[in-house]
């Protein structure tokens, strides 16, 4: 994952099936494991589970002040993320000052790649810039849950961790409220004014931080939309005059069209994310799976939408119409069959500017795009805010309060928005060194910079998201207007920005129901085996998992 591709965005995990992950992360964003806060926002270490709600959260919350460093190409609309489209032609500060006062410190954090090794010119200009020195302890992301966790369980704590969403869960949340530093002393209020950048992430993601009563996470805000995505292969519909569906009917038959095996072409790999959407299930990205419906709250599982939403991707393979390596399981391969044209929709993350670099020479007229979201009977369509941050950052409860200010310094530092002089420095390093500038002013990676500049500082903070693509202002468009588009029809679920952590006796209750949902899909178990799984799920611990949401949502209404 080069700098390039991570501009004004967040990092994700490596291919190793997006989806999964996604749905990983959404379970362990809930707190699928056994976090600490209780309800009154003023629990300690347990695993009763609960969240941080009313006064306890506003006291902790830093006050809010955007930036308006650089302003954007397009804007934002009905909340949508705003885009750039260029680099500006003169890089301002956002810092006053060097942020470090000389302090040594050690972080640990995720790498998707190679790791560049000692003598690194990168990281040698960032300790020169921030005033420290760091020590990098650099993890296989793939691996990430295991190390972290061994690291947690020990004495001697990291200055600095990382801890994605996704691997929020088993015994890692306890050790997040036992041994991450309360921030609140140094960010609550108008404390964060001494940190500007910290200062201008938007307060959801501030919610998403709170552990065991107190504000302990620094946050990688996330888009509002935009974690799973329906891309379609624009050039290839354009040169077919096929037209995109409005409703799930239209899919089918569109999809039966697009299939043709002889030719190795499929009309799609799995949709089941999109599936859900078009049948207005409750987000599998938010907290809980609960929505409200005659005034009782009811799981995913629960619903007609659901059953709906399963009964038509089984349609969808029955007829041959998804790539017979997706029906197989192979989901790693699939931009790599989308890239090929062998499949010509598929669901994914953050990978349309990535996929658009990557086939620039191979293949001048790719374009991907993103595939408007539709009601299945084309009706109302129903839109939920996704997680409004997905990964965070700790410090050791161990650091003495001013190593902790010259840590927040530094992380408000790596927190600099697009289009300042320490954005550059951090995504793109040192001009002409690790990167040269295109006749638009875009900074162009060189081997160096390719082989050194790997995700780092952006895991110990982010500035708010952003569509920051100016090697690709068509594909930044395409984007920030369909997210535009898409969120007049989005609305905030239930627990939106909780940070919710579920009593660990819960922590496996949804997990039958990954395999049902593929095994009812490809037709190995009906529709009816559902009802059964969901009986089952309430008499093993549902019944008492929905009282434990009422009573956060009856806590967080009032």
């Amino acid at each position: 994952m080069t700098s390039a591709d991570r501009v004004g965005s967040a990092p994700r995990p490596s291919r190793r099936g997006f989806l999964g992950a996604a749905v990983a992360a959404a379970a362990a964003v809930t707190g699928g494991g056994l976090l600490t806060a209780c309800s009154s926002g003023t629990g300690r270490a347990g695993g009763k589970g609960g969240v941080a709600t009313g006064s306890a959260l506003q006291n902790a919350l830093p006050a809010f002040a955007a930036s308006t460093l650089v302003t954007p190409d397009i804007p934002g609309s009905n909340g949508s993320t705003p885009a750039f489209l260029k680099f500006p032609a003169e890089l301002k500060a956002s810092v006053a000052a060097k942020p470090g006062k000389g302090g040594s410190y050690t972080f640990f954090t995720p790498l998707w790649g190679s790791d560049p090794g000692k003598g690194s010119k990168y990281f040698a200009a960032m300790d020169e810039a921030l005033g420290i020195k760091v020590n990098w302890q650099l993890q296989d992301g793939v691996t990430y849950q295991d190390k972290l966790g061994a690291v947690l369980a020990g004495d001697s704590i990291p200055d600095l961790f990382c801890v994605p969403g996704w691997n929020i869960n088993g015994q890692i949340p306890n050790a997040i409220s036992a041994k991450a530093a309360d921030l609140g002393p140094h960010l609550s209020g108008d404390k964060a004014k001494k940190y500007p950048n910290l200062a201008a992430i938007p307060t959801d993601a501030w919610k998403m931080c709170m552990f065991g009563g107190k504000l302990r996470g620094l946050p990688m805000p996330n888009r509002p939309l935009g974690g799973v995505v329906p891309y379609y292969r624009a050039d290839v519909f354009a040169e077919k005059g096929w037209t995109l569906p409005k409703t799930a009917d239209e899919f089918l038959a569109l999809a039966k069209e697009i299939t043709s095996p002889t030719a190795k072409v499929w009309a799609c790999e799995d949709m089941w994310w999109t599936a859900q959407v078009m049948f207005n299930c409750v987000p599998g990205t938010m907290p809980g799976y609960w929505k409200q419906q005659d005034g009782k709250l009811v799981h995913l599982i629960e619903t007609d939408e659901y059953v709906e939403a399963l009964s038509w991707t089984q349609k969808l393979y029955a007829q041959g119409s998804v790539h017979p390596d997706s029906v197989a399981g192979k989901a790693n391969d699939a931009k790599t069959r989308f890239t090929s044209g062998q499949s010509l929709i598929m669901n994914d993350g953050d990978v349309m500017r990535g996929m658009m670099n990557e086939q620039a020479k191979a293949n001048p007229k790719f374009r991907i795009k993103p595939m408007d979201f539709f009601a299945h009977d084309g009706g109302k369509l129903e839109l939920y805010i996704g997680n409004p941050a997905g990964i965070f950052s700790f410090l050791s409860a161990k650091l003495p309060a001013e190593k902790i200010e010259e840590l927040l310094a530094v992380a408000d530092y790596a927190a600099a928005p697009f289009g300042s002089k320490e954005f550059v420095l951090e995504k793109f390093g040192v001009e002409g060194v690790h990167y040269n500038r295109d006749a638009s002013g875009t900074p162009v990676q060189t081997d160096l910079g390719t082989k050194e500049v790997l995700s780092s500082y952006e895991f110990v903070a982010s500035p708010a998201a952003t569509i920051a693509w100016p090697d690709q202002p068509q594909a930044a468009t395409d984007f920030a207007n369909w997210m535009g588009r898409m969120m007049a029809f989005a609305k905030k679920p239930l627990f939106y920005a909780m940070q919710i952590q579920e009593p660990s006796r819960y922590a496996s209750l949804y997990t039958p129901f990954d395999d049902l949902q593929k095994d009812v899909v490809r037709n190995r178990k009906k529709i009816s085996d559902v009802k059964d799984a969901v009986d089952n799920w309430r008499k093993n611990g549902g019944e008492e998992l929905r009282a434990f949401y009422q009573d956060i949502l009856d806590k967080s209404s009032s």
